[in-house]
């Protein structure tokens, strides 16, 4: 018995050591990204367009990443969801729960979740390249839609998996059809949607790998969806690698307001979450 006691003691003790670990990681990154990017930081910087020169110091901002990155992200997450939630749907309302193929579609997302994503970028620049396409808005939306695709359903598919089998019986026996089992459904993983798209926007909107194969950069924000598209990512990576200081500073206010528009994404899920959450038996 003593020694099971130590034993629980040490576990504890470990636990406790990586959660201050991960806490301390994610803390100091905060800190710096707001101690160097807020005391540079301006209204210019986040209202204006790259002037000539930005990137070696001269006058400008970055609207153009800002702008860039909501409009990938927002319409590659609308199209993301529009292909997984049917989907997750027939994997668990339309297949039985010990479907060959419903077990072989999970390990084929399983490996495409775990992907990189410059790999997605290195594919959809060859598949742009076959097809005459041009670095475009359009081609970063289509590879961050890939990208994204397999977090949100295997995300959401996890949530799914625990929703009651009973209660889908129960529905079926009081003559509802499939479709209408499926709102039953979607209410009660509602919650889950809403944390599988925060994961999703969370990655898409800090990729860099594979937009820079496939939206390219562009001082002026895109009014079409054939021309490149500028992202926080690549700016921030651009602004890094200039030799002046100045410079690699603003880097730090770009990467600063990125992490303001996560920050703000994430306390909007959440409270979607808790929203939903109340429909949940």
């Amino acid at each position: 018995m003593k020694s099971k006691y130590i034993e629980e003691i040490i576990v504890k003790i470990l636990m406790a050591l990586s959660l201050l670990a991960v806490v301390g990681f994610a803390a100091g990154i905060v800190y710096v990204v707001f101690h160097r990017g807020w005391s540079c930081i301006t209204w210019e910087m986040v209202s204006s367009l790259p002037g000539g020169g930005f990137y070696i110091g001269k006058e400008g901002g970055f609207l153009n990443a800002i702008v860039g990155s909501v409009y990938i992200v927002a319409a590659s997450t609308f199209l993301g969801l529009l292909v997984s939630i049917p989907v997750v749907f027939y994997l668990n309302v339309f297949l039985r729960s010990d479907s060959k193929f419903g077990y072989v579609a999970r390990l084929a997302y399983d490996v495409l979740f775990g992907i990189p994503s410059i790999v997605y970028g290195a594919f959809a620049f060859t598949l742009m390249i076959w097809l005459g396409l041009r670095t475009s808005l359009l081609g970063g939306i289509l590879v961050t839609t890939l990208l994204i695709i397999p977090i949100l359903i295997r995300s959401m598919d996890e949530v799914a998996k625990t929703f009651p089998r009973d209660l889908l019986d129960a529905s079926y026996s009081l003559g509802a059809t499939r479709l209408e089992t499926m709102g039953i459904v979607l209410r009660q993983i509602m919650p889950g949607i809403a944390t599988a798209t925060l994961l999703s926007v969370g990655r898409a909107i800090g990729d860099a790998a594979g937009v820079m194969f496939t939206a390219g950069f562009s001082d002026s924000i895109p009014s079409s969806l054939s021309q490149p598209a500028a992202t926080l990512p690549l700016s921030i990576f651009f602004q890094l690698s200039a030799p002046q200081a100045e410079v690699q500073n603003r880097a730090y206010a770009a990467a600063l307001v990125l992490t303001m528009i996560v920050l703000v994404i994430s306390l909007a899920g959440r409270f979607i979450m808790h929203r939903f959450s109340k429909n949940k038996i």
